[in-house]
């Protein structure tokens, strides 16, 4: 069973999720908020498997909630919510740990595919947001990746384990398992042989 919370500081935005999802069998809405603290209380209180954030709330912004979630929950899959079709935002919610990102325009559809995909343990983009892999050199490589991400890739590079990676990084292995799938999507390439042939070949040395 999907337990999913969603935060958004539009109700009829939630009104309009919860009626969709409501004669969904495999998903139970655990509770929903209208900004970042009540989001924080919420997961603490029902610890959802998948919560919905929207990017701009009052009080707390998405991306800090995310990054909270992640550390005190971090089993738990994120998926941004917004009207920023922006690189940076995307950026900024994948770095947080988030395992996806929506546009508020999407169809609802969408968002029921997008909460599926990322309780399965991947990785979801609205279609609409368009993530070109930029790849021929390690600067435009740079400007795709987050910092975190470009730090993982050269400790790929030496060959090292997800699990020696996380003890390096004082991060789960999950976390890092979570930034290997955002590159090998960002990145454009279809697996874990890829994203090292990637490294070793951009000779990523930090």
């Amino acid at each position: 069973m999907i337990r999913l919370a969603i935060a958004e500081d539009h109700q009829s935005l939630i009104d309009g999720i919860k009626l969709l999802l409501e004669y969904e069998d495999d998903i139970e809405i655990v509770g929903t908020a209208n900004d970042g603290e009540a989001l924080l209380k919420l997961v603490r209180l029902k610890q959802p498997n998948v919560v919905i954030t929207d990017i701009r709330m009052p009080k707390m912004d998405g991306i800090t909630a995310t990054k909270a979630i992640k550390k005190e929950l971090p089993h738990t899959r994120v998926l941004g919510f917004t009207m920023f079709d922006q690189k940076e935002a995307i950026q900024q919610m994948l770095d947080a740990g988030a395992s996806g990102y929506l546009l508020k325009n999407s169809p609802l559809e969408e968002v029921l595919k997008a909460v599926r995909s990322v309780h399965s343990g991947n990785t979801y983009f609205d279609a609409n947001i368009k993530i070109e892999a930029e790849n021929d050199t390690n600067k435009k490589a740079k400007g795709i990746l987050t910092k975190r991400q470009v730090e993982i890739l050269g400790l790929i590079a030496q060959g090292k384990t997800s699990r020696e990676i996380g003890d390096e990084l004082f991060i789960g292995v999950h976390t890092v398992d979570t930034h290997r799938k955002n590159m090998i999507r960002i990145l454009g390439l279809q697996g874990k042989g890829e994203l090292m042939r990637y490294a070793l070949e951009k000779k990523y040395t930090f």
